[in-house]
């Protein structure tokens, strides 16, 4: 339950100085690691083997207790070290500003690829259905042309009929002279019929004009066709020109691949059919112009041999007036036979101009989807090289960060110092602590002034009132990182009551700036599972909390309620360390979680259940030790590792004087019980610090809870909160002396969890 961490550590700490500072009894000197935010690499690049030469130095001098020169020795490395991780810092930055950039890049090629398939879509669609329609307008030609040649073969078998006539009216013209005289005396009555004829011929012009007429109307209707079909050229163009300016955003995926070469074959089909179509148009045109000239012919010897006969008899001018309309018709028929020859080369035309713009763009579309082919390879090829410096520069930065943070030390201290409140009764002349702003002690250092004395403490990191929430967290994000890498991590808050423990590990409820550590980290290492998972990383994660009250455990997750403070129904949950340095406890409720909302509702669960107070120093203070553990397992199979973490978030209950507290009944036992664990907490540091062989873990439930994190192998954090108001100045320099011997404790070298251990089947959650 309690973490463990791995990495590899220097036997000598720079803890000394903290300890002659904060008033210690081990002297020595103390060099800081310090911040690498002041430095600069000044534009040095490094190697791989300058890296990996530079993480596995070994640290020797001529004489092994010369502490100065071992201090001066690992100061100079710590710089290099600096540098080396401000160039990595920089160099990681610019691989993600490219990696961000280059998928930017394909995402807009992506999207404009797709626009541009929907609007090629719905155009193809568009020009098929006007490819339907001028099929069937071909279709309806075609019959009616057929329909015309039908009637023009029924015209030449009525011509063969009438010449069969005149022959027959040749052989008569011998009766016929005969008959002349009688024919004239007839004449009279002849002349009477010729006007009937030429009634009859003046109908027959009048016919002709509504032919014409008709014609006209015809006529109308080909030019809005024409018409029409010039707008649906026009709206092709404009067609082409989006095509040809979106061209240079098309995505040449497969699928689209094989659309194109679909879409091409189509085309080529369309243009082979297209040409035949031309060759047979042209074929008929040519018949149809041959049939033209030759009814022309015939209608203009018919004419001359009806002037003929008419000269000659008047008998034969029914004969004549039928073949006249006869060549009427016939000469209608050419006229509309014209007609059909022209819409058929205006058809012809048409297609000819579709066939150039089909061809026209297949051939664009096929150079912009090699451009984009070769454009998209190329992005391809360095979206891979940049995920690969990626997995790299991450694999590398791991092992940077966790070797700074042993040479750190393993268990380091921040101090937080919460703002005034109203209930402080601040004297605004008396200021009880200070914060120096030397170059050695900015940001580090804190100062506490009782009865005109000054007390001087340092410690890895100080934050002043007006720090925030997402300052703190940005101090521990690194330390939160390492239990995905597979290290145990351990944080917890101490302090007075109502110094802002539980404000700075869980922070306000409702409020997003003022979220506290605990739902930050959640957040983080959620966010962190996403990001690895694109590296091959798989992690299952495992909830629990629990309290410590009056030195019983309580399951804060259990759904029985009758684990409650009675000691008739108390629950035995018995603290178990194996060999590895791990801690269970037995009978505990763990959870699987898959997401940090998951997590925020058994916390607020947990909260619910967790003892809280009233006393004369806090009007809700934390009556127990809150404890939060997340368990992580990842596996990476294409790297074939297998590691475990372990985050441990720890909210103690606020040490307090009995005679300030004003505790009575419950409250009093209550008290006394936390200070006795703090009192044991107090033992164990002592202890620890002064390299005793016997380590009193035992002596209470919390310190045989946290041994792994304070003696074993894990990464530990301690944020020392403090109040600044004047009565509780006592109370502060307890607890800044209690941080400052933590922050002078070495504990055991981090080791990360890399054993295959398979995680038991837990209740499960959602």
């Amino acid at each position: 339950m309690v973490g463990t961490a791995n990495g590899s550590r220097t036997p000598v700490t720079p803890r000394q100085a903290f300890s002659v500072v904060n008033g210690g009894q081990d002297p020595g000197t103390r060099s800081g690691p310090g911040s690498i935010a002041g430095s600069d690499c000044g534009g040095i690049e490094f190697t791989r083997e300058e890296v990996e030469a530079l993480l596995n130095m070994k640290i020797r001098t001529k004489d092994k207790f010369n502490l100065k020169e071992k201090c001066e020795i690992m100061m100079e490395y710590i710089k290099k070290l600096r540098m080396c991780v401000r160039w990595f810092q920089e160099f990681e930055g610019e691989l993600s500003l490219e990696h961000e950039k280059l998928k930017k890049m394909f995402e807009s090629a992506e999207k404009k690829s797709n626009d541009m398939e929907t609007l090629m879509n719905a155009k193809e669609e568009e020009l098929n259905s006007i490819i339907m329609e001028l099929q069937t307008n071909y279709a309806n030609l075609q019959d009616k042309f057929t329909k015309e040649e039908t009637d023009k073969l029924a015209a030449i078998q009525t011509l063969m009929t009438e010449k069969d006539a005149r022959l027959s009216a040749e052989r008569s013209q011998a009766s016929l002279t005969e008959d002349l005289e009688k024919a004239l005396r007839e004449s009279s009555s002849a002349n009477q019929k010729i006007i009937s004829l030429n009634d009859m011929y003046k109908r027959l012009q009048e016919y002709n004009t509504s032919l014409q007429q008709y014609n006209s109307k015809l006529q109308t209707e080909l030019n809005q066709t024409s018409e029409t079909l010039k707008n649906v050229e026009r709206e092709k163009a404009a067609l082409t020109e989006n095509i040809s300016n979106l061209r240079g955003y098309h995505d040449a995926q497969q699928d689209q691949l094989t659309n194109t070469k679909a879409s091409l074959e189509e085309t080529m089909k369309l243009k082979d059919g297209l040409v035949t179509e031309v060759g047979c148009l042209r074929g008929d045109l040519q018949q149809v112009r041959d049939d033209r000239d030759r009814q022309l012919a015939l209608v203009q010897d018919l004419t001359a041999e009806v002037l003929q006969y008419k000269e000659c008899t008047g008998k034969s001018a029914a004969e004549l007036g039928t073949l006249t309309s006869r060549s009427v018709e016939l000469e209608a028929t050419c006229t509309l036979q014209s007609e059909t020859i022209r819409r058929l080369q205006e058809e012809l035309a048409t297609a000819q101009k579709s066939l150039e713009i089909s061809d026209l763009s297949s051939v664009e579309t096929r150079i912009g989807y090699e451009e984009q082919k070769k454009v998209n390879s190329e992005l391809q090829i360095r979206l891979v090289e940049a995920e690969s410096k990626v997995i790299e520069g991450e694999a590398l930065r791991k092992k940077m960060h966790n070797t700074i943070l042993e040479l750190k030390g393993n268990i380091r201290v921040f101090c937080r110092v919460r703002p005034f409140l109203s209930d402080d009764g601040l004297d605004s002349v008396t200021k009880t602590i200070s914060f120096p702003t030397t170059t050695e002690a900015l940001g580090r250092g804190i100062e506490v002034v009782q009865q005109g004395q000054t007390h001087p403490f340092m410690f890895d990191k100080v934050f002043t009132p007006q720090s925030s929430q997402e300052e703190v967290f940005v101090e521990i994000s690194q330390l939160v990182q390492s239990a995905l890498d597979g290290y145990k991590v351990c944080i917890f808050a101490y302090g007075q009551t109502g110094s802002g423990k539980t404000h700075t590990m869980m922070g306000t409820p409702g409020s997003y700036d003022d979220k506290g550590l605990i739902p930050r980290s959640l957040e983080q290492i959620f966010d962190a599972r996403e990001k690895l998972k694109e590296q091959g990383w798989k992690y299952e994660m495992q909830v629990s909390m629990l309290e410590i009250y009056n030195e019983t455990i309580r399951d804060l997750l259990s759904s029985n309620k009758s684990c409650s403070t009675d000691s008739g129904n108390k629950q035995q949950y018995a603290i178990k360390h194996d060999s590895n340095g791990n801690t269970n406890v037995a009978d505990l409720t763990i959870v699987d979680v898959r997401s940090s909302k998951e997590v925020a509702f058994l916390l607020n669960r947990a909260a619910q259940s967790r003892s809280v107070g009233k006393t004369q120093m806090n009007e809700q203070s934390s009556r127990s030790h809150f404890v939060f553990t997340l368990r992580i397992s990842g596996v990476n199979e294409t790297m074939e590792q297998h590691v475990q973490g372990v985050l441990n978030l720890i909210d103690l209950a606020g040490s307090e004087r009995l005679s300030k507290s004003g505790s009575t009944g419950d409250r009093l036992k209550e008290t006394q019980a936390i200070n006795k664990s703090l009192s044991s907490l107090t033992d164990v540091i002592f202890a620890l610090a002064k390299k005793e062989e016997h380590i009193p873990y035992r002596n209470s439930k919390l310190t045989y809870l946290l041994q792994p994190c304070l003696g074993g192998d894990s990464k530990t954090l301690m944020v020392v909160n403090v109040s600044p108001a004047p009565s509780s100045v006592n109370e502060s320099l307890c607890s800044l002396r209690f941080a400052a011997r933590v922050n002078a404790c070495e504990i055991s070298i981090p080791r990360r969890q890399t054993s295959m251990r398979y995680l038991e089947p837990r209740l499960s959650y959602g």
